[in-house]
């Protein structure tokens, strides 16, 4: 009787006491999604939407004045140069790494069906990152900046019929002044971060539906873990690149030559470095030919390789056999691109002639 009035005592305190319940189980492909690249290239985004915001504060957006609060920035604000040099090497790091990410979904094939639209919309994501690279590059307004976007604002009336217009819509005018800064200002601080972020938003949904898509037996991989052991894992991430950004910004000054001067041209004027592969190829010959069509023909084919490049065989493996072809030609294309850019940056001096890294230029 007492062992049998144990038994039914316990019996009620689990009912009225039940179990505590335990987290779900996550999926084994929510456990295996690093995040690496694509985390990375968020929180790079964040850092750069903080200090960006803490820049505002202090910046403005007018030829007489922008100069000297940069300057002010470096010298006198308190902790106005790490917050500077946080978001130009975030910046530089995103264009870096986005690039990289969309080299490595080239390399797994994972552009592939039911992928397109996730591709295209990387694409994008990239195309933005460099458009507010470029338009943050000129807010400075030191001779770097200013002889930068001349250099780019060149390239784009080399474009036949609408080149000088387009050139006029993104300039205010036909040179380079107020109206310029003010609109390369509306669009890194207001327009840019909208599309990106948006951008992002709709990549990742894409990302995980896309992937449930491809692989239905996702819905139901029992594995051990807790949302908790994701968002811990993936917050000392950014943790991790947080230190990493703001140690290289105590180490590394962000560039600040001169105030811009339109009547005193540097030798040679270059174009900013993740434009200079433009610039160096645009020296080989006609504008139209090197710095719109060449560019812009391996844009559109990038834009359309997933809807070329069809089938499953060997999409998900890095350098799958299969794919020799195509991965022997995206590393030709991807070497060639920085070649040109090393080529720019370290072995051309005035009149863009070839001097070696250790060769002196000439006074005159």
């Amino acid at each position: 009787m007492a062992a049998n009035t144990t038994q039914n005592s316990m019996a009620d305190d689990r009912a009225h006491n039940p179990a505590p319940r335990q987290p779900p189980a996550l999926s084994k492909w929510l456990q295996e999604k690093t995040f690496g690249l694509g985390l990375i290239n968020m929180s790079l985004f964040i850092i750069l939407n903080v200090t960006g915001i803490l820049l505002m504060f202090y910046y403005v957006p007018d030829t007489d004045k922008a100069y000297k609060v940069i300057k002010d920035l470096e010298f006198v604000i308190n902790f106005g140069a790490i917050f500077r040099n946080m978001h130009r090497w975030s910046a530089y790091a995103m264009i870096i790494l986005v690039f990289l990410h969309m080299s490595r979904v080239f390399y797994m094939a994972e552009y592939r069906e039911p992928r397109e639209l996730n591709w295209v919309i990387g694409l994008v994501l990239f195309i933005c990152t460099l458009v507010a690279a470029l338009t943050g590059y000129l807010l400075p307004w030191d001779q770097k900046a200013y002889w930068g976007m001349t250099i780019m604002s060149n390239v784009m009336a080399s474009a036949p019929v609408i080149g000088e217009k387009l050139k006029f819509v993104v300039l205010g005018g036909t040179e380079i002044g107020q109206n310029a800064l003010s609109r390369a200002y509306d669009i890194h601080v207001k327009l840019m971060p909208l599309i990106i972020s948006t951008l992002i938003a709709v990549h990742l949904i894409r990302n995980r539906a896309d992937d449930l898509t491809a692989n239905p037996g996702l819905h139901g991989n029992a594995a051990d873990g807790s949302w908790s052991d994701i968002i811990t894992r993936e917050f000392a991430k950014f943790l991790l690149i947080l230190i990493v950004m703001m140690g290289a910004s105590i180490l590394f000054g962000a560039p600040l030559e001169e105030e811009a001067n339109p009547s005193v041209t540097p030798v040679p004027a270059k174009a900013p470095w993740f434009f200079l592969g433009l610039q160096e190829l645009l020296s080989w010959g006609a504008p139209f030919w090197f710095a719109i069509v060449i560019p812009n023909v391996l844009l559109l084919f990038a834009f359309l390789i997933p809807f070329i490049e069809r089938g499953k065989t060997g999409a998900g493996v890095w350098f799958h056999p299969s794919r020799r072809l195509q991965n022997i030609l995206f590393t030709a294309f991807v070497t060639v691109a920085i070649g040109l850019i090393i080529l720019g940056a370290y072995f051309r001096g005035p009149g863009w002639r070839f001097y070696w890294p250790w060769q002196p230029w000439p006074l005159h």
